[in-house]
């Protein structure tokens, strides 16, 4: 092995050959974070691919670079320590790291951060798969907001224009180092922030498609105890200093993307994320003076890119702003009205036939009045879907009454909207209830079943219509049971859901589910006047083992199995066939007497055995 510091690298490499190949290169700047590096490095080291190490030590004076070293003699041929003179910033050491990669992907971790277990795995499994050139994994923040809106669905490939991945423009990603190499995209140097932007905009831009990992931990984003890092300096988001960083990835995106529906799609995330939102809290919290500076700056931009497309992708609160540059008092009340917090209130909760009255009270804190209110809701799994139900005022209070029948299969989460000068603003309802507000019944309706609940993180209402996250209540007891010709099991039987008789075209079969394996075995049920049903499952076809029995309903939503409960019970059935001994036994399971059975099958050898023992 050998030691090279000449040329500032420490490189500890073993034997090898060309089936060694580097699947990920982790890249690493280093800058006084001796305190967090093992957690980092050690991450990094337990992934379960062919991984390099490239650690920048950007100058360090805390010990960084010695302890740096030390790995690297530790662990020959998966660290390697690159040492330069302190740049001021993470551009510089994330090139150097570029620079020396040797791996068909790059992933960049900061050193005050760390991976989730299997996490380069499951992201260059994806990468491989799917042949894309970007993968985003999950980020959790640690004191830090991680982005959210991305990691909604997981995806094997999306493009730019369909998907949200472009609200990330942070550069902890898995990138195919080839997209990197062939465009020449580097880290913007000399910048305390705004770097990884410039870096991500460009390599969306020539990426052919992008994954999503998003049901896995795959980044924990951390907040230093000590407030340290760049990003938690009280000066890395001065307005007038972003607005100025954020003109060049705009400009290179542009460079790339002509104008129309996907140059507006990617403007949006501008406008909303990096231009706008200098109108907001930190706009409150300026001068006079200063903010007639932003509100300027945000105008030359806007004459820039602002485009009808942009404006119609946008909320109502930036489209106010957009039309009121020139009036810093209407800015000034558009940032009191986004940052007052929406107060509401739960009072009541009741079924009047298929509606669902809801009742409470709502306003935004410090804003005496307002125009107009709402409950909203919005599908779970579909943002884009909502419906918007009035409510009545009355004093201080509000109804509104919600028609469940409206509603497609899903899960629908409930919300107020408070209007006040053109902008909305919604806020989950349930949390702050009344005592004595409980979950209403679940209710039928037109073959449907909808499920009012509160969630069991925050306590916020929603519904769920057809059963999707909510079990659905409901029974099915035999009245009959009894062999019939074929070896089949003659059952009579009623079913109820939530307190009523479900419609004939909800029952749907009867499922036998073996216990050890999960192996099923299905046959049709046929729903009878009045909630009953009836069936003649094969139970003779079924395979050696123990098997519980369902009715399965179709409810409006996934199916819906209820376990088959029976207070008569058919006697064992014993048959010879091909030389075999065929037994099958139902039985009720102790407690609520569900019907099971156990299959056997012995040959006259194994029977013989038995009876000699």
């Amino acid at each position: 092995m050998t030691a090279l510091r000449d040329c500032g690298v420490v490189e500890m490499r073993g034997a090898g050959d060309e089936d060694d190949a580097v699947d990920v290169s982790v890249v690493i700047p280093v800058h006084n974070c001796r305190a967090f590096l093992d957690r980092c490095l050690t991450s990094a080291l337990v992934q379960r691919v062919k991984k390099e190490l490239v650690v920048v030590d950007d100058g360090s004076t805390d010990g960084s670079g010695e302890l740096l070293d030390l790995y690297a003699s530790y662990h020959p041929g998966s660290v390697k320590v690159v040492h330069i003179e302190a740049s001021g910033g993470a551009g510089r050491p994330r090139n150097v790291g570029i620079e020396h990669a040797t791996g068909r992907y790059v992933f960049f971790c900061d050193a005050d951060d760390h991976l989730g277990p299997e996490a380069l795995e499951r992201m260059v499994a994806v990468a491989d798969r799917n042949d894309t050139d970007i993968v985003l994994g999950k980020i959790v923040g640690h004191g830090r907001r991680a982005p959210v809106s991305m990691f909604a669905h997981g995806a094997d490939r999306v493009q730019l224009g369909d998907s949200n991945v472009y609200n990330s423009l942070s550069c902890f990603k898995l990138f195919r180092r080839e997209l990197l190499v062939r465009h020449r995209i580097r880290f913007g140097e000399g910048m305390l922030v705004g770097e990884d932007i410039l870096f991500t905009v460009h390599a969306y831009c020539h990426a052919r498609a992008i994954s999503v990992v998003a049901d896995h931990d795959c980044y924990h984003l951390v907040s230093r105890p000590d407030g340290s890092s760049i990003m938690q300096q009280p000066g890395s988001r001065d307005p007038l200093a972003w607005l100025a960083m954020i003109r060049e990835p705009i400009r290179l995106m542009a460079r790339h993307v002509e104008p129309g529906p996907l140059r507006d799609h990617l403007l949006r995330r501008h406008f909303r994320l990096d231009i706008f939102t200098q109108l907001g809290a930190v706009f409150l919290d300026s001068d006079d003076v200063r903010r007639k500076d932003i509100a300027r700056e945000v105008a030359a931009l806007c004459e820039e890119w602002y485009t009808p497309g942009v404006h119609e992708r946008l909320n109502t609160i930036d489209r106010q702003r957009a039309g009121a540059l020139d009036d810093i008092d209407r800015l000034l009340r558009l940032a009191r009205i986004e940052s007052a917090t929406v107060r509401r209130r739960l009072t009541g909760l009741r079924w009047e036939g298929e509606h669902l009255v809801v009742t409470g009270a709502a306003r935004l804190a410090g804003i005496t009045r307002d125009d107009g209110l709402a409950v909203v809701l919005r599908a779970r799994h579909d943002p884009d879907r909502e419906l918007v139900v009035p409510a009545e005022r009355k004093g201080g209070e509000f109804t509104a009454r919600v028609d469940a029948g409206t509603l497609d299969s899903g899960v629908w989460d409930l919300r107020v909207a408070v209007e006040i000068e053109g902008v909305i603003r919604l806020g989950r309802l349930g949390a702050d209830r009344d005592s004595g507000i409980g979950r209403p019944r679940p209710r039928m309706i037109g073959g449907v079943v909808a499920l009012p609940y509160f969630t069991r993180d925050n306590g916020n209402l929603s519904i769920d219509v057809g059963g999707h996250v909510v079990a659905v209540p409901g029974a099915v007891r035999l009245i009959r049971m009894r062999w019939a010709l074929g070896h089949r099991l003659l059952m009579d039987g009623e079913v109820s859901v939530a307190g009523t008789t479900p419609p004939t075209s909800a029952v749907k079969r009867v499922v036998w589910r073996e216990r050890r394996t999960g192996r099923e075995r299905a046959e049709r049920a046929m729903a009878l006047p009045g909630g009953g049903f009836t069936a003649r499952p094969a139970v003779g076809k079924l395979t050696p083992g123990t098997w519980d029995a369902y009715l399965e309903l179709d409810l409006g939503g996934p199916p819906a199995r209820f376990r088959i409960e029976t207070d008569t019970v058919a006697g064992p059935r014993r048959w010879w066939g091909a030389a075999l001994l065929r037994t099958v036994r139902p039985y009720t399971t102790s407690g609520k007497g569900r019907l099971s059975a156990v299959v056997r099958r012995l040959t006259a050898a194994s029977l013989l055995k038995r009876i000699l023992r």
